[in-house]
């Protein structure tokens, strides 16, 4: 595809990361995918509900995401939907992930799964989660913006 041709695929977000969690770190992963998987992908038919990465012997997995069959292809091509998937990072930035995951209640989450110049890529993030109260807090905080935005839209009219 040349110049402004470019098509946009979806970004599929894990939605509930940022009001589960406290987010720390952000760090952008490749996928190794296999084939029917990327086409499910570019059609937006993933899930990253529940989805955490985990490190496993200085490799980093994706568990729990979601990518449904392709249903076009045959059966004997079909992907397993809830594979664990390999992400590939440079060393360096494994070992600073494994820094974070040793500390006491922290944990890599996916953000995203997008496409980058047709690589498929996966926004992770280590996080700390939230407290009840910090949750209750966030939606206090939301619904008070929301008075404030609807007080300034009654007055201006």
């Amino acid at each position: 595809m040349k110049g402004g041709d470019q098509k946009h695929w979806p970004r599929i977000t894990n939605r509930r990361a940022r009001y589960d969690y406290h987010l720390l770190e952000k760090v952008e992963a490749g996928i190794e995918l296999r084939g029917t998987e990327v086409k499910s992908l570019r059609e937006g038919r993933a899930s990253l509900d529940g989805a955490y990465a985990q490190i496993r012997n200085g490799e980093v997995f994706l568990c729990g995401a979601t990518i449904a069959e392709y249903p076009q292809a045959a059966g004997a091509l079909q992907h397993d939907p809830t594979r664990d998937r390999k992400l590939l990072l440079h060393s360096r930035e494994i070992r600073k992930l494994q820094a974070h995951v040793q500390q006491k209640g922290h944990t890599i989450i996916p953000l995203a799964i997008y496409f980058r110049r047709g690589w498929a890529k996966c926004e992770l993030a280590t996080a700390v989660g939230k407290r009840k109260y910090d949750k209750r807090h966030v939606i206090q905080e939301r619904e008070m913006e929301r008075e404030v935005q609807r007080e300034i839209s009654r007055r201006k009219k």
